[in-house]
């Protein structure tokens, strides 16, 4: 069986905030369906938004689209990614990604889906975090 996905016919969702500092728009592109257990989603970050701290069972691959961006690993400093970039993030690191201060950005989120979840959420980011200078 192949499953058709019309362009348009998956609604756009907002980031919850629970999730997510400002405004973050997820365009879903598939949920898990077993047996594949891959998520993936346009993700769309308006300048100053960002992901919460959060890590992934089974690690993560980011490919940004379009605007500048900024990811950055527990401890760290951020580090700026551009389009064309793509970044593997190992199973249970804690990171956060998003849009630069004053720059939307826009990636491809694929993770896989583990006993139902494909990230572990944390706490926000810090404004100092976020402000930190990147690398």
């Amino acid at each position: 069986m192949i499953d058709h996905i019309p362009a348009g016919s998956l609604p756009s969702r907002a980031g919850a905030p629970e999730y997510f500092t400002g405004t973050v728009r997820l365009d879903p592109i598939t949920e898990s369906r077993p047996p594949s257990e891959l998520f993936a989603a346009r993700v769309t970050f308006e300048p100053g938004a960002r992901t919460a701290w959060h890590t992934h069972p089974v690690g993560q691959t980011l490919h940004v689209l379009s605007g500048v961006g900024l990811i950055a690993l527990r401890g760290e400093a951020p580090r700026t990614i551009r389009p064309g970039d793509t970044i593997w993030i190992e199973p249970g690191l804690e990171h956060w990604h998003g849009a630069a201060p004053e720059t939307g950005m826009c990636h491809l989120a694929m993770q896989q889906v583990k006993d139902g979840s494909g990230a572990d959420w944390l706490e926000h980011v810090t404004d100092a975090d976020y402000l930190t200078p990147p690398t």
